[in-house]
């Protein structure tokens, strides 16, 4: 699997699975249709799956202003996001700059917040825009330094490509609850969701916008009411199996690389109408079973 096309690096981010839901959208005739994400981020799979042309059209969605608000400049003002990118120096002083801007959000405009974003996630551990430090850490005593995942030459030919593409990509700054019973009214048959909540475990550690327990709960009432296929990948706790139990759970195995390097199991929920290859390498959950998970009995 090559490099995402994602000028972000994001915590959780799924364009490693792009094989697995690309070849679920061919067996079930998706392949030239819509696909949204409540919950864009780093939209990493769904930039994969446009410059592939599995899909014709992608509807990126964050609630999260910051995140939303780089996406914004770079379909909208591309050149003078790549200019400011040129001209701007990676230090450990600019980078208490922009995170000072991060700090007062509403004081700032959608562009200056959106390039504070972009240099944030390309600087900072993990590419976690707040809740991380900075790359080799504010004396750079480290063999990383804070412009090791900044090479500008490779993020502006990302960001070209993306803005070669903006007549198809749709962005919304809308609550992932709201965006998708928006959205599955609006789009045409041939569409699809996407749907990667932020975890139920460690979410807090990792994303400005997460979820308590009753939240997951409420997001998993509207997905399962939705009138579109669609795809649900989490982080495979006990307590989302059970908010799902009914539906089709699949594991598969996925490399973590915010705050712990390892391999881990994700889970996999599609609506009950979704056909899975049978070469896809996962594990279906059977609905009858218990499932054992992390010690935990799931019924």
């Amino acid at each position: 699997m090559s490099a995402t096309p994602s000028p972000l690096r994001y915590p959780g981010g799924k364009a490693a699975i792009q094989d697995m839901i690309s070849a679920i959208i061919r067996s079930n005739g998706l392949v030239g249709g819509h696909y949204a994400e409540p919950y864009a981020g780093g939209g990493g799979l769904a930039l994969s799956l446009l410059f592939k042309q599995y899909i014709h059209e992608i509807h990126l969605n964050d609630l999260d202003r910051s995140v939303w608000s780089f996406w914004h400049s770079i379909l909208n003002n591309t050149e003078q996001f790549i200019d400011k990118i040129m001209v701007t120096s990676v230090t450990i002083e600019e980078w208490h700059k922009q995170r000072e801007i991060q700090n007062n959000k509403d004081s700032y405009n959608d562009f200056e917040l959106g390039f504070s974003s972009f240099f944030l996630n390309r600087t900072n551990r993990s590419g976690i825009i707040l809740k991380a430090g900075v790359i080799g850490g504010l004396e750079q005593k480290s063999k990383y330094s804070l412009d090791c995942r900044f090479n500008k030459k490779g993020l502006i030919d990302r960001i070209k490509r993306v803005e070669k593409y903006k007549h198809r990509i749709h962005l919304y700054n809308m609550d992932a609850i709201e965006f998708m019973k928006d959205v599955d009214v609006n789009m045409p048959k041939k569409a699809m969701f996407c749907i990667d909540p932020p975890y139920f475990d460690k979410g807090s550690l990792l994303y400005t916008n997460f979820y308590n327990a009753e939240d997951h709960k409420v997001v998993s009432e509207t997905i399962i009411k939705l009138k579109h296929p669609w795809l649900l990948t989490y982080d495979n706790a006990p307590e989302i199996n059970r908010l799902y139990k009914n539906c089709n759970r699949y594991t598969y195995p996925l490399n973590y690389s915010a705050a712990i390097k390892r391999v881990g199991t994700e889970l996999l929920v599609t609506k009950s109408d979704i056909s899975i290859p049978d070469d896809l390498g996962i594990t279906k959950v059977l609905n009858r079973e218990v499932l054992i998970v992390e010690g935990e009995s799931v019924q």
